[in-house]
C-alpha cells in the first residue's frame, strides 16, 4: 500500500467534505479529474478509503451529551465485550488502549440522565470490571 503526498491531499480534503464532487477536488489538487478518479478507486481497492460517512455538525453535537467511559475487562473477554459495545447504538467509537484500563469507549446521548443508564448498562456487560467516566465540557480542536 503505498500512499503518495498528493493522495494524503486527497485524503485530507475529503475528510473536510467526502461529498466533494471529483472535479472539485480535481481543481484543488490541480489535477485531471481522470487522475482523480483514477486515485480514489485505487485508494478504495487497496483498502486505503474503506467507506464514506457522515460527519455531524457542531450543532447538533452540542445537543448532546458526550463521555469517555475507560473500561477494564476480565481476561479473553475482549472479543464479548467488544460485541456487546457494538451493539449499543450511543458507542460511537471504541479504542483498545494500554494502561490501567483496556478500552476507551465514546459514547454520547441526548441527556444526562440517559447517559447515566448507558453508563450503567456498560457496567453490566459481562466481562466488563470496572469503568471510569468523564464527560466531554466541549471540544478544543477536532480534525
Amino acid at each position: 500500500m503505498q500512499v503518495t503526498d498528493k493522495d494524503r491531499e486527497l485524503i485530507a480534503l475529503l475528510g473536510q467534505n467526502a461529498r466533494m464532487s471529483v472535479a472539485a477536488l480535481a481543481k484543488k489538487l490541480s489535477l485531471s479529474r481522470t487522475t482523480v478518479q483514477a486515485r480514489l478507486e485505487r485508494l478504495e481497492r487497496e483498502g486505503v478509503i474503506s467507506g464514506y460517512g457522515v460527519r455531524l455538525s457542531e450543532a447538533y453535537l452540542s445537543g448532546l451529551i458526550r463521555a469517555h467511559v475507560l473500561i477494564t475487562i476480565a481476561p479473553k473477554a475482549l472479543s464479548a465485550v467488544t460485541a456487546s459495545l457494538n451493539a449499543i447504538p450511543q458507542v460511537t467509537t471504541l479504542h483498545s488502549v494500554s494502561g490501567t484500563f483496556d478500552l476507551i469507549a465514546i459514547v454520547a446521548a441526548p441527556s444526562i440522565s440517559e447517559l447515566d443508564q448507558l453508563i450503567d448498562g456498560i457496567g453490566t456487560i459481562d466481562g466488563v470490571e470496572r469503568t471510569l467516566s468523564s464527560i466531554i465540557l466541549s471540544t478544543r480542536i477536532s480534525r
